[in-house]
This record gives C-alpha cells, sequence and structure tokens, in this order.
C-alpha cells in the first residue's frame, strides 16, 4: 500500500474495479491515493439462464415429437427431430451449468475480507480463498484491506505554539489497520474515513504543539507520541479501525525564526569548537601533570626506597643495641641474682646460726638453772649446817621464873658465850639435836628460813 508523497497529505478512498485490478489498486493505489476498500465490478448476471432455458425448451420439444411419431416417414422425420432436440437440450443444460459454475466462483485475495451481501444485506464475511456463491443474488460487495498496515500523512500547517508562534508545517505520520471490515464499512467508509483521521489528527497535533514553547519545537521530531496514538485509538475504535503507530518525522519553523536558531546553532558550534580546543588544551595540560606526577612518583619512590633502606640499618642498629643492652642487663640481673642468692644464704646460715646459738642458749639456761638450784640446794645446807640455834628465855610469870628486867640484861649478856659452847661441841663431833631442849630447835627453823629467803633474793637478781 503506498503513501501520498513526502510534504504532502495522504488521501484515502474507495475504488470501483474488475476483480482482476484488485490486487494491483490494493497495493500500489492511483496518484498517492490510499484503497483501503474496493468495490467488485461484477460479471455476474442471469445469463447462464438462457442456455439452461434453451435446453429444456429443446428436451421439451423433443419430449413432444417423440410423442407424435406414429410411423412412416413422418414418424421417422419426428424421431430424427426428437433426437436432436435431446442432443441440443443436453448441450444447452450443460452449458448453462458450466456458465452457472463458473460464474459462482469468487477469489478473496490474501490480507483482505470479502462482504457478502444478499438482495442489498450483508450476511457475512468472507475470509482469503476461493468460495462457491450458487445463490444467483448473493454478491460481495466490499474488499477490505484487513491485514496490512496503512501508511497515513499528515502534515499540519501553521500550528501554534505556546507564544503563539505559527510553526510552518508539523509533518506527522502514523499506522493504522481495519480490525472489522464489516463495522469499517457499514459505518463510515473509506472517503469519511479520510476526513474524520485528517481532522482528528489534526487536533491531537495542534494540542501537543499548543504545549511546546518554540525553541523547543525541534524537541517534536521523534518525540513519544503515545498519549496521542492512544487519543486516536479511542476516538477511531468505534469504524472498527487501530492505530499501530505514530511519530513526528519533522516540524518546520518559520523562516525568521530559523535564521535564529541557524544563529544559535552556529553559536553553540563556535561554543563547541572553542570547547573541544579547550578540551585539547586541557588534556595537553593534564597530560602534562601526569608526567610531572608520574616524575614526582618516580622520585618519591626512589627517596622511599633510600628511607626505608636506612630505616632498616637504623632497625638494625637499633636491634644491635638492645641485644647489647639486654645482654648486659642479663649480665647485672645475673650478678644480681648471685649476689642476692649468696646474701640469702648467708642470711640463711646467719639465722640458722642464730637459731642454733638460742637454742644453745636456751640449753644452757635450763643447765644454768639446774646448776644455780642445785649450788642453792648446797649453799643452803651448809648453811642450814652453820647458822646459830636460838636459845629461847621462859619469861612467863605462870612458870614461875622472873621476869625482871635485870635478869633479862644479864640473859642477853650470857648468851653470846652459851652460843659459842655449843658449836665448838659441834666442832668436836656432837650433834646439836642431841642436846635436849626446844628452843635450840626453834631457833634453828628460824635461820634456816632467813637463809633461804636471802638465797630467794639473790637468784632473780643473776
Amino acid at each position: 500500500m503506498s503513501s501520498a508523497r513526502a510534504n504532502h497529505r495522504s488521501v484515502i478512498t474507495e475504488e470501483v474495479a474488475p476483480w482482476s485490478d484488485i490486487p494491483h489498486l490494493l497495493r500500489g493505489g492511483e496518484a498517492g491515493t490510499l484503497v483501503p476498500v474496493i468495490i467488485p465490478r461484477h460479471r455476474r448476471r442471469v445469463w447462464w439462464m438462457v442456455p439452461f432455458w434453451l435446453g429444456l425448451l429443446a428436451v421439451t420439444s423433443g419430449v413432444m415429437a417423440t410423442a407424435r411419431g406414429d410411423g412412416g416417414a413422418s414418424g421417422a422425420a419426428w424421431e430424427a427431430f426428437a433426437v436432436t432436440g435431446y442432443i441440443l437440450g443436453l448441450v444447452f443444460l450443460v452449458a448453462g451449468a458450466l456458465w452457472w459454475w463458473r460464474s459462482s466462483i469468487v477469489e478473496i485475495e490474501q490480507g483482505t475480507t470479502g462482504i457478502l451481501t444478499r438482495y442489498g444485506a450483508i450476511v457475512r464475511t468472507l475470509d482469503p480463498g476461493r468460495h462457491y456463491l450458487w445463490h444467483p443474488w448473493s454478491r460481495v460487495d466490499f474488499v477490505v484491506d484487513t491485514a496490512t498496515e496503512i501508511p497515513y500523512s499528515a502534515p499540519v500547517v501553521a500550528c501554534p505554539t505556546q507564544e503563539n508562534v505559527p510553526l510552518r508545517a508539523i509533518d506527522f505520520f502514523l499506522k493504522f489497520r481495519i480490525t472489522d471490515a464489516v463495522l469499517f464499512v457499514r459505518t463510515i467508509g473509506a472517503g469519511n474515513f479520510d476526513l474524520v483521521l485528517s481532522s482528528a489528527v489534526q487536533d491531537a497535533i495542534r494540542q501537543r504543539g499548543r504545549r511546546v514553547r518554540t525553541e523547543r519545537a525541534y524537541d517534536l521530531r521523534g518525540s513519544d507520541v503515545a498519549d496521542m496514538q492512544d487519543l486516536l485509538n479511542r476516538q477511531l475504535s468505534r469504524y472498527g479501525v487501530r492505530i499501530t503507530g505514530a511519530n513526528i518525522p519533522d516540524v518546520q519553523l518559520p523562516t525568521q525564526y530559523q535564521q535564529h536558531l541557524a544563529t544559535r546553532e552556529r553559536v553553540a558550534k563556535e561554543y563547541t569548537a572553542y570547547e573541544q580546543d579547550w578540551g585539547l588544551t586541557r588534556k595537553r595540560r593534564i597530560d602534562s601533570l601526569q608526567m610531572d606526577i608520574e616524575r614526582a612518583k618516580k622520585v618519591r619512590d626512589a627517596r622511599l626506597v633510600e628511607v626505608k633502606a636506612a630505616l632498616n640499618k637504623a632497625r638494625e642498629q637499633v636491634a644491635q643495641l638492645l641485644e647489647e643492652q639486654e645482654t648486659q642487663a642479663q649480665k647485672v640481673r645475673f650478678e644480681i641474682e648471685t649476689r642476692g642468692r649468696s646474701g640469702l644464704i648467708a642470711a640463711e646460715n646467719e639465722a640458722r646460726a642464730q637459731r642454733r646459738l638460742a637454742q644453745a642458749y636456751r640449753d644452757n639456761r635450763a643447765v644454768l638453772q639446774y646448776e644455780l638450784a642445785r649450788r642453792r640446794l648446797e649453799v643452803g645446807a651448809a648453811l642450814a649446817g652453820r647458822a646459830p640455834r636460838p636459845v629461847v628465855l621462859r619469861t612467863d610469870s605462870n612458870a614461875g621464873s622472873d621476869t625482871s628486867a635485870l635478869s633479862t640484861l644479864l640473859a642477853a649478856q650470857l648468851l653470846p658465850g652459851a652460843a659459842a659452847v655449843p658449836s665448838a661441841r659441834n666442832g668436836q663431833g656432837t650433834s646439836p639435836r642431841s642436846q635436849p631442849g626446844t628452843d635450840a630447835d626453834h631457833s634453828g627453823d628460824v635461820l634456816h628460813s632467813a637463809v633461804e629467803g636471802a638465797v630467794e633474793e639473790v637468784w632473780p637478781r643473776r
């Protein structure tokens, strides 16, 4: 299916053509027109009934001639006439049947749909292929292209923008396909559909143009027109037509505005060239800086290697010094530990000696205490043996003795001499205990007590 030339509106129409021209018109059209519907020019007539009626007439004549045959020469003539009538009738009947069979054949082109009518009323649709219309008054009135996507171009002239600047032209291109042939033919037809589609496209384009600023008008080229396609589908669905694709291939601005845009484009190109020059200059500078950076990195890496070498050397020296210091510290620690151990051993030995000395002192003290006790006993025994015996003078008046002071004085003068006599006697082997008298015994007990008290007073002092 062809479309109109560029920048010219497509025209949708229907054609009346014989069956042989239908493929050519559906695929090419005439003079840039779109022909989605073709009305076939029928050659089907009832002329096939003429030989049929002639055949019936001949057969009837033959039957009548057979009935009139009565023998003789006239009978032979009637028989010959009857045979001739039968033959002619058969020939005419066969010719009429063949003519009827041939005239009933209808071939629907691939990709199209035929609409079958009977007495002018639509009966059904015919799919592509061969069909036989045996009814004499059945005919295909329309052949509709329902498979091809038909291109349609509708330029809009003087379309105003948002600033009310009329654009010189906006080319709008769409593709549609007839989905319901009966609805399309019965509702609108090809000629009327051209007007409806053109008006709908004009309205959709002008609505889109009103929303666009003039300086952004070129953005309409190749823009998304899905909303416009949906709008057109809603409007044309009642006619059995569906829009399968749409776009805006070109937008033409006014001449003055084109000059303005040309100036802007020239400035934009100059700006782009300047940006490219500046980009090259910046790239050269960046390359130079990168080379300097690489050179500095190499110098830095070399210095880092030197610093690492010096650092490793310093670490080795420090490690050596630390090892020497640790050795010295270990030596000093060993000396300190040796001195400490020796001092500890000496202190332990001295402590053992002190403990032993203390033990010996405790042992010596017990011995001394025993020896002192023994000597005390010996001293006490010696003192007890040498102590003077007391002489008790009874001056009790009950005994009848003299208790005057003179007698007391004389007794005191005589006592030293009396005490010497017993001691002499003791030296000669006499025991004081052998002498009678309780006074001497009492005096010895007193003296022994005095000596023990003296010894006990002496012992604590030692």
